[in-house]
Protein backbone atom coordinates (compact mmCIF):
# COMPACT_ATOMS: atom_id res chain seq x y z
CA UNK A 1 0.00 0.00 0.00
CA UNK A 2 2.62 2.62 0.92
CA UNK A 3 4.47 1.85 -2.32
CA UNK A 4 1.53 2.30 -4.28
CA UNK A 5 0.91 5.67 -2.57
CA UNK A 6 4.51 6.64 -2.80
CA UNK A 7 4.20 5.44 -6.85
CA UNK A 8 1.00 8.00 -7.19
CA UNK A 9 2.54 10.92 -5.32
CA UNK A 10 6.15 10.61 -7.83
CA UNK A 11 3.38 10.28 -10.82
CA UNK A 12 1.92 13.62 -10.15
CA UNK A 13 4.97 15.16 -10.05
CA UNK A 14 6.90 13.61 -12.72
CA UNK A 15 3.65 14.37 -15.06
CA UNK A 16 4.49 18.41 -14.20
CA UNK A 17 7.64 18.26 -16.18
CA UNK A 18 5.43 17.29 -19.15
CA UNK A 19 3.64 20.31 -21.24
CA UNK A 20 4.19 22.47 -24.12
CA UNK A 21 6.63 24.28 -22.43
CA UNK A 22 10.29 22.44 -21.55
CA UNK A 23 10.48 23.94 -18.22
CA UNK A 24 13.72 22.52 -15.77
CA UNK A 25 13.61 21.05 -12.20
CA UNK A 26 14.44 24.34 -10.56
CA UNK A 27 11.90 26.23 -12.83
CA UNK A 28 9.54 23.63 -11.67
CA UNK A 29 10.02 23.98 -7.77
CA UNK A 30 9.84 27.76 -8.61
CA UNK A 31 6.28 27.59 -9.84
CA UNK A 32 5.02 25.54 -6.90
CA UNK A 33 6.20 27.58 -4.61
CA UNK A 34 5.54 30.85 -5.53
CA UNK A 35 1.89 28.95 -6.21
CA UNK A 36 2.02 28.14 -2.48
CA UNK A 37 3.05 31.12 -1.44
CA UNK A 38 -0.39 32.78 -1.87
CA UNK A 39 -1.37 35.83 -4.29
CA UNK A 40 1.53 37.55 -4.16
CA UNK A 41 3.11 36.05 -7.47
CA UNK A 42 -0.16 35.35 -9.07
CA UNK A 43 1.08 37.34 -12.41
CA UNK A 44 4.41 34.92 -12.85
CA UNK A 45 4.65 33.19 -15.56
CA UNK A 46 6.10 29.96 -13.92
CA UNK A 47 3.33 30.01 -11.44
CA UNK A 48 0.35 30.52 -14.03
CA UNK A 49 2.31 27.55 -15.94
CA UNK A 50 3.06 24.66 -13.23
CA UNK A 51 0.64 25.34 -10.32
CA UNK A 52 -2.45 27.14 -12.25
CA UNK A 53 -2.51 24.99 -15.69
CA UNK A 54 -0.13 22.06 -14.96
CA UNK A 55 -0.45 20.82 -11.29
CA UNK A 56 -4.80 21.59 -10.90
CA UNK A 57 -4.68 19.17 -14.61
CA UNK A 58 -2.98 16.77 -12.90
CA UNK A 59 -4.46 16.25 -9.96
CA UNK A 60 -7.82 16.38 -11.95
CA UNK A 61 -7.28 13.84 -13.77
CA UNK A 62 -5.73 11.59 -10.53
CA UNK A 63 -8.70 11.97 -8.81
CA UNK A 64 -10.98 11.38 -11.57
CA UNK A 65 -9.19 7.85 -12.47
CA UNK A 66 -9.44 6.80 -9.08
CA UNK A 67 -13.22 8.06 -8.87
CA UNK A 68 -13.98 5.91 -11.87
CA UNK A 69 -12.22 3.17 -10.88
CA UNK A 70 -13.37 2.84 -7.35
CA UNK A 71 -16.87 3.17 -8.71
CA UNK A 72 -16.62 0.83 -11.15
CA UNK A 73 -15.23 -1.67 -8.63
CA UNK A 74 -18.57 -1.10 -6.63
CA UNK A 75 -20.96 -1.38 -9.25
CA UNK A 76 -19.31 -5.08 -10.06
CA UNK A 77 -19.65 -6.10 -6.29
CA UNK A 78 -23.10 -4.24 -5.89
CA UNK A 79 -24.33 -6.15 -9.39
CA UNK A 80 -22.01 -9.30 -9.19
CA UNK A 81 -21.24 -8.66 -12.78
CA UNK A 82 -17.53 -8.16 -14.14
CA UNK A 83 -18.71 -6.32 -17.34
CA UNK A 84 -19.93 -3.45 -14.93
CA UNK A 85 -18.89 -0.16 -15.21
CA UNK A 86 -19.50 3.19 -13.71
CA UNK A 87 -21.80 3.90 -16.60
CA UNK A 88 -23.61 0.90 -16.38
CA UNK A 89 -26.92 2.70 -14.96
CA UNK A 90 -27.16 5.27 -16.86
CA UNK A 91 -25.21 8.17 -14.64
CA UNK A 92 -22.89 9.18 -17.50
CA UNK A 93 -26.03 9.10 -19.92
CA UNK A 94 -27.41 11.53 -18.03
CA UNK A 95 -24.45 14.10 -17.17
CA UNK A 96 -24.22 13.83 -21.49
CA UNK A 97 -27.36 14.98 -21.43
CA UNK A 98 -26.83 17.58 -19.29
CA UNK A 99 -23.92 18.36 -20.89
CA UNK A 100 -25.43 18.38 -24.11
CA UNK A 101 -28.30 21.07 -23.35
CA UNK A 102 -26.38 23.42 -21.53
CA UNK A 103 -24.42 23.58 -25.14
CA UNK A 104 -27.61 23.53 -27.26
CA UNK A 105 -28.54 26.79 -25.38
CA UNK A 106 -24.88 28.15 -25.56
CA UNK A 107 -24.23 28.16 -21.48
CA UNK A 108 -21.38 26.16 -21.64
CA UNK A 109 -19.41 29.81 -21.61
CA UNK A 110 -21.38 31.49 -18.53
CA UNK A 111 -20.07 32.27 -15.40
CA UNK A 112 -20.53 29.90 -12.44
CA UNK A 113 -18.46 29.95 -9.49
CA UNK A 114 -15.62 30.92 -11.11
CA UNK A 115 -17.19 28.05 -14.14
CA UNK A 116 -19.27 27.41 -17.14
CA UNK A 117 -22.40 26.24 -16.23
CA UNK A 118 -21.78 23.02 -18.22
CA UNK A 119 -20.12 21.23 -15.75
CA UNK A 120 -23.30 22.08 -13.39
CA UNK A 121 -25.55 21.02 -16.00
CA UNK A 122 -24.15 17.89 -16.64
CA UNK A 123 -23.73 16.84 -12.46
CA UNK A 124 -27.61 17.53 -12.72
CA UNK A 125 -28.39 15.77 -15.16
CA UNK A 126 -26.37 12.76 -13.81
CA UNK A 127 -28.57 12.82 -10.53
CA UNK A 128 -31.34 13.06 -12.46
CA UNK A 129 -31.08 10.23 -14.08
CA UNK A 130 -29.73 8.09 -11.02
CA UNK A 131 -33.08 9.39 -9.07
CA UNK A 132 -35.20 8.17 -12.71
CA UNK A 133 -33.02 4.92 -12.60
CA UNK A 134 -34.14 4.32 -8.98
CA UNK A 135 -37.47 5.08 -9.32
CA UNK A 136 -38.15 3.16 -12.29
CA UNK A 137 -36.37 -0.10 -10.24
CA UNK A 138 -38.97 0.23 -7.58
CA UNK A 139 -41.51 0.18 -9.41
CA UNK A 140 -40.45 -2.99 -10.52
CA UNK A 141 -40.47 -4.16 -6.77
CA UNK A 142 -37.08 -2.93 -5.15
CA UNK A 143 -33.48 -2.23 -5.94
CA UNK A 144 -32.41 -5.83 -7.50
CA UNK A 145 -29.68 -6.04 -9.73
CA UNK A 146 -31.42 -7.15 -12.85
CA UNK A 147 -33.70 -4.38 -12.34
CA UNK A 148 -30.92 -1.69 -11.95
CA UNK A 149 -29.59 -2.99 -15.09
CA UNK A 150 -32.69 -3.15 -16.92
CA UNK A 151 -34.04 0.61 -15.60
CA UNK A 152 -30.08 1.91 -16.72
CA UNK A 153 -30.15 0.55 -20.47
CA UNK A 154 -33.62 2.12 -20.34
CA UNK A 155 -32.45 5.48 -19.20
CA UNK A 156 -29.42 5.30 -21.43
CA UNK A 157 -31.35 4.26 -24.69
CA UNK A 158 -33.79 7.56 -24.02
CA UNK A 159 -30.93 10.02 -23.31
CA UNK A 160 -29.02 8.72 -26.08
CA UNK A 161 -31.81 9.61 -28.52
CA UNK A 162 -32.37 12.76 -26.89
CA UNK A 163 -28.93 13.93 -27.52
CA UNK A 164 -28.68 12.49 -31.37
CA UNK A 165 -32.33 14.79 -31.03
CA UNK A 166 -30.39 18.00 -30.21
CA UNK A 167 -27.37 17.37 -32.47
CA UNK A 168 -30.17 17.50 -35.45
CA UNK A 169 -31.46 20.76 -34.47
CA UNK A 170 -28.53 22.45 -34.08
CA UNK A 171 -25.84 21.28 -36.58
CA UNK A 172 -23.03 24.03 -35.11
CA UNK A 173 -23.02 22.39 -31.17
CA UNK A 174 -22.30 19.11 -32.97
CA UNK A 175 -18.88 19.25 -32.55
CA UNK A 176 -18.95 20.46 -29.65
CA UNK A 177 -20.86 17.83 -28.03
CA UNK A 178 -19.24 15.43 -29.66
CA UNK A 179 -15.74 16.48 -27.98
CA UNK A 180 -17.30 16.52 -24.61
CA UNK A 181 -18.67 13.11 -24.91
CA UNK A 182 -15.29 11.65 -25.83
CA UNK A 183 -13.79 13.10 -22.60
CA UNK A 184 -11.15 15.63 -22.01
CA UNK A 185 -9.12 17.52 -19.09
CA UNK A 186 -8.28 20.32 -21.61
CA UNK A 187 -9.16 23.72 -19.86
CA UNK A 188 -9.88 22.30 -16.84
CA UNK A 189 -8.31 24.15 -13.34
CA UNK A 190 -8.70 24.17 -9.52
CA UNK A 191 -12.44 25.48 -10.19
CA UNK A 192 -13.03 21.76 -11.58
CA UNK A 193 -11.41 20.14 -9.06
CA UNK A 194 -12.69 22.29 -5.80
CA UNK A 195 -16.20 21.59 -7.62
CA UNK A 196 -15.90 17.57 -7.98
CA UNK A 197 -13.87 17.16 -4.62
CA UNK A 198 -16.74 17.32 -2.17
CA UNK A 199 -19.12 14.90 -4.23
CA UNK A 200 -16.27 12.20 -4.64
CA UNK A 201 -15.49 12.76 -1.02
CA UNK A 202 -18.68 11.48 -0.06
CA UNK A 203 -19.03 8.93 -2.46
CA UNK A 204 -15.80 7.31 -1.55
CA UNK A 205 -17.32 7.36 1.92
CA UNK A 206 -20.66 6.07 1.33
CA UNK A 207 -18.67 3.06 -0.52
CA UNK A 208 -15.54 3.00 2.06
CA UNK A 209 -18.09 2.15 4.61
CA UNK A 210 -20.01 -0.48 2.59
CA UNK A 211 -16.97 -2.34 2.23
CA UNK A 212 -18.02 -5.19 4.26
CA UNK A 213 -21.63 -5.41 3.00
CA UNK A 214 -19.99 -5.56 -0.72
CA UNK A 215 -18.06 -8.79 0.32
CA UNK A 216 -21.19 -10.41 1.25
CA UNK A 217 -23.31 -9.47 -1.24
CA UNK A 218 -21.20 -11.30 -3.70
CA UNK A 219 -22.69 -14.75 -1.72
CA UNK A 220 -25.57 -13.24 -2.85
CA UNK A 221 -28.93 -11.43 -1.44
CA UNK A 222 -29.95 -14.49 0.64
CA UNK A 223 -26.86 -15.48 1.83
CA UNK A 224 -26.30 -11.98 2.89
CA UNK A 225 -29.26 -11.52 4.53
CA UNK A 226 -28.73 -14.34 6.70
CA UNK A 227 -25.33 -13.37 7.98
CA UNK A 228 -26.73 -9.99 9.11
CA UNK A 229 -26.86 -7.65 6.32
CA UNK A 230 -29.21 -5.03 5.24
CA UNK A 231 -29.48 -5.80 1.40
CA UNK A 232 -31.67 -3.47 -0.01
CA UNK A 233 -30.00 -0.42 2.58
CA UNK A 234 -26.43 -1.34 1.77
CA UNK A 235 -27.64 -1.30 -1.80
CA UNK A 236 -29.04 1.71 -1.85
CA UNK A 237 -26.23 3.21 -0.23
CA UNK A 238 -23.54 1.85 -2.15
CA UNK A 239 -25.40 2.98 -5.31
CA UNK A 240 -25.70 6.46 -4.28
CA UNK A 241 -22.00 6.34 -3.33
CA UNK A 242 -20.43 4.81 -6.59
CA UNK A 243 -23.18 7.24 -8.83
CA UNK A 244 -22.15 10.21 -6.93
CA UNK A 245 -17.98 8.95 -8.35
CA UNK A 246 -19.41 8.79 -11.45
CA UNK A 247 -21.46 11.99 -11.66
CA UNK A 248 -18.94 14.11 -10.32
CA UNK A 249 -16.04 12.86 -12.63
CA UNK A 250 -18.38 12.91 -15.73
CA UNK A 251 -19.44 16.88 -14.81
CA UNK A 252 -15.76 17.97 -14.99
CA UNK A 253 -13.99 15.46 -17.65
CA UNK A 254 -16.68 14.12 -20.15
CA UNK A 255 -16.95 10.62 -20.50
CA UNK A 256 -13.98 8.34 -20.15
CA UNK A 257 -14.67 4.99 -20.53
CA UNK A 258 -12.46 1.45 -19.75
CA UNK A 259 -11.07 3.60 -16.66
CA UNK A 260 -13.82 1.74 -14.58
CA UNK A 261 -14.25 -1.73 -16.32
CA UNK A 262 -10.55 -2.73 -16.81
CA UNK A 263 -8.83 -1.58 -13.32
CA UNK A 264 -10.88 -3.42 -10.64
CA UNK A 265 -9.88 -6.18 -12.69
CA UNK A 266 -6.32 -5.98 -12.81
CA UNK A 267 -6.53 -4.87 -9.01
CA UNK A 268 -8.90 -8.12 -8.11
CA UNK A 269 -6.27 -10.30 -10.12
CA UNK A 270 -3.22 -9.03 -8.52
CA UNK A 271 -4.42 -8.06 -4.66
CA UNK A 272 -7.74 -10.86 -3.86
CA UNK A 273 -11.15 -9.63 -4.16
CA UNK A 274 -11.50 -8.32 -0.99
CA UNK A 275 -13.04 -5.14 -1.28
CA UNK A 276 -11.53 -3.37 1.76
CA UNK A 277 -7.94 -3.91 -0.65
CA UNK A 278 -9.78 -4.07 -3.63
CA UNK A 279 -11.21 -0.44 -3.61
CA UNK A 280 -7.98 1.22 -1.74
CA UNK A 281 -6.43 -0.30 -4.50
CA UNK A 282 -8.20 0.81 -7.65
CA UNK A 283 -8.36 4.24 -6.26
CA UNK A 284 -4.84 4.60 -6.57
CA UNK A 285 -4.22 2.70 -9.70
CA UNK A 286 -7.11 4.05 -11.34
CA UNK A 287 -5.81 7.67 -11.12
CA UNK A 288 -2.32 7.14 -11.29
CA UNK A 289 -3.37 4.68 -15.01
CA UNK A 290 -5.92 8.01 -16.20
CA UNK A 291 -2.82 10.58 -15.02
CA UNK A 292 -0.37 8.96 -17.74
CA UNK A 293 -3.14 8.36 -20.23
CA UNK A 294 -4.14 12.23 -20.04
CA UNK A 295 0.01 12.83 -20.18
CA UNK A 296 -0.09 10.87 -23.22
CA UNK A 297 -3.09 12.82 -24.71
CA UNK A 298 -1.97 16.18 -24.07
CA UNK A 299 2.06 15.36 -25.66
CA UNK A 300 1.80 12.61 -28.33
CA UNK A 301 0.63 15.01 -31.18
CA UNK A 302 2.65 17.49 -32.53
CA UNK A 303 2.15 21.44 -32.40
CA UNK A 304 0.18 21.75 -28.79
CA UNK A 305 -2.92 19.81 -30.66
CA UNK A 306 -4.62 17.96 -28.07
CA UNK A 307 -6.59 13.96 -27.83
CA UNK A 308 -9.42 13.33 -26.27
CA UNK A 309 -8.46 11.50 -23.16
CA UNK A 310 -11.00 8.73 -23.70
CA UNK A 311 -9.79 8.10 -26.92
CA UNK A 312 -5.99 7.19 -25.22
CA UNK A 313 -8.23 5.08 -22.62
CA UNK A 314 -10.15 3.32 -25.24
CA UNK A 315 -6.97 2.69 -27.25
CA UNK A 316 -5.18 0.76 -24.54
CA UNK A 317 -7.88 -0.34 -22.41
CA UNK A 318 -9.16 -2.06 -25.30
CA UNK A 319 -6.31 -5.01 -25.81
CA UNK A 320 -5.48 -4.37 -22.08
CA UNK A 321 -9.01 -5.80 -21.19
CA UNK A 322 -8.40 -8.43 -23.84
CA UNK A 323 -5.16 -9.88 -22.39
CA UNK A 324 -6.84 -10.05 -18.25
CA UNK A 325 -9.33 -12.14 -19.85
CA UNK A 326 -6.22 -14.35 -21.73
CA UNK A 327 -4.49 -14.78 -18.26
CA UNK A 328 -7.69 -15.81 -16.61
CA UNK A 329 -8.44 -18.32 -19.57
CA UNK A 330 -11.84 -16.60 -20.22
CA UNK A 331 -13.43 -17.29 -16.65
CA UNK A 332 -13.52 -13.91 -14.58
CA UNK A 333 -12.77 -13.73 -10.86
CA UNK A 334 -15.96 -12.83 -9.82
CA UNK A 335 -16.58 -9.54 -7.76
Amino acid sequence: MLLLVFLSLFSVVAALWFGRTHLSAQEILQGLLLGLSGPGGSDHPLKVIVFDLRLSRVLISFVCGGALATAGAAFQGLLRNPLADPFTIGVASGAAFGASVAIFFGLSGTGFLGLGLLPVAAFIGALATLAAVIALTKLGGGLGKESLILAGIIAATFLSALISLLKSLDEESVSNIVFWIMGSFQGRGWGHLLFALPYMAAGLAMVGAFARELDLLALGDEEAMYLGVDVPRARFFLLIGASLLTAATVAVSGIIGFVGLVFPHMVRMIWGARHTRLLFFSFFVGGTALLWSDVAAKTILPQGEELPVGVITALFGGPFFFAIMRIQGGKWRGP
